[in-house]
């Protein structure tokens, strides 16, 4: 814990990834800069993700590959801050990384890559962070008063960077809304995004049937439809194109897979079938989707007879059950196994430039404390960047 003096020209509450990009972009405007952590260290989700070695970014960074109430919100920071205006400053720091499917960048070795490059940053701007600081009453008159277990810090801009509700053994918490919300901000309910769904016992009984077999498939819920591979699981579904699903569904919304996307597995039958084949239900169907699946739908829908003698409307049923399937989930696994928190601070009360509360001059909401969710891939931490960035840019000019 670094301590210094009590008023600095901004307090940052946060230190995520968002906190730590506007703290040392602020910084490099000449600004002096409190970030205050009530963790033990700085960036404690970006060591966690990426399997350890952060998804830092996406190379196909578009306002559509994120939700939000104001669906036009993040086109302003996401065209000021690109992934390249990352990638310049990892090279800087000699960081390698690299790219997976979809677009999606790796560091090479370590997600602390990543932390060490930001504290790096923040040092070099002159940035002061304090550590294990528990953050208590904020008010305002022309500055903000912000009490904490370290004292009183009186600073004339405030940042919201302490993230949402997901991942609660990080130290998750509402505090962000708790702030907004006393100055008058709106909030929209906060829920868990990026997440496996649960579902209720007709459905869960055929899903605990395949726990931990993984397959390609097609996930839609209402207009919105996510291809990559879906894992079940002992509670539900899990696995990419699940939890980017998550994010669009709401209760009473069914979900529906196709097991088999890209192809046309009426016409493969209806092929086996002018064969002569004498395959059975499981037997034939093993032919395009893995064994186990291919036996507990089996067991389900296919008649009992060789497929020789499979009626069309057999055929077709069997086709449908694999590509049109509706499962109807009752819920998530919660903020402990969400990735993201879907909602927060409203961004309509927000500058969609500065991040600045349009009605509470020097107060900014930044990152996953505003109601931006990004798709699973990179891109929830790069509106951390842009975010913080926007932020910070301004900050300096303002201030």
């Amino acid at each position: 814990m670094q301590a210094g003096r009590a008023t600095p020209d901004v307090i940052i509450v946060g230190g995520g990834a968002a906190g730590l990009m506007a703290a040392l972009t602020a910084g490099r405007r000449g600004l002096d800069v409190l970030v205050l952590e009530h963790g033990p260290e700085v960036g404690r989700k970006i060591l966690i993700s990426g399997g350890g070695r952060c998804n830092f970014t996406n190379t196909d960074m578009r306002a559509e590959c994120f939700y939000s109430a104001n669906r036009h919100f993040v086109k302003s920071a996401l065209s000021r801050y690109r992934p390249e205006h990352f990638i310049q400053m990892m090279a800087r720091h000699q960081i390698p990384w690299h790219e997976k499917k979809l677009g999606q960048l790796f560091c090479d070795h370590s997600a602390r890559d990543i932390v060490h490059m930001l504290l790096a940053e923040c040092r070099a701007a002159g940035v002061r962070i304090m550590t294990d600081v528990r953050v208590g009453a904020v008010t305002r008159s022309d500055v903000f008063n912000v009490q904490t277990s370290a004292g009183v810090f009186v600073a004339r801009a405030l940042v919201l960077a302490t993230g949402g509700l997901s991942i609660p053994k990080l130290g998750a918490s509402g505090f962000s809304y708790d702030v907004a919300r006393q100055f008058g901000l709106p909030v929209i309910t906060p829920e868990p995004a990026l997440v496996p769904l649960v579902f209720g016992q007709a459905d869960e009984a055929w899903v605990k049937t395949l726990a931990g077999l993984s397959v390609p498939a097609r996930v839609s819920c209402g207009k919105v439809a996510f291809e990559e591979s879906v894992l079940f699981t002992h509670r539900g579904l899990s696995g990419p194109a699940l939890l980017q699903i998550s994010s669009s569904w709401r209760a009473g919304l069914a979900v529906m897979l196709d097991l088999l996307p890209g192809q046309d597995l009426a016409e493969h039958l209806g092929r086996l079938k002018k064969s002569g084949s004498k395959a059975r239900g499981a037997g034939a169907l093993a032919r395009w989707l893995p064994q186990r699946l291919a036996q507990s739908l089996a067991e389900l829908y296919a008649p009992q007879r060789v497929l020789a003698e499979w009626a069309d409307r057999d055929i077709r049923a069997m086709a449908a059950q694999v590509h049109h399937m509706a499962l109807h989930p009752t819920g998530t696994e919660g903020f402990a196994k969400a990735e993201v928190t879907r909602g927060g601070v409203d961004t309509r009360a927000l500058s969609s430039r500065t991040m600045e509360a349009r009605d509470v001059p020097g107060l900014y909401v930044v990152g996953e404390a505003a109601d931006v969710t990004g798709w699973l891939g990179g891109y929830n931490f790069h509106w951390a960047w842009a975010s913080g960035f926007a932020a910070g840019e301004s900050i300096g000019a303002a201030v």
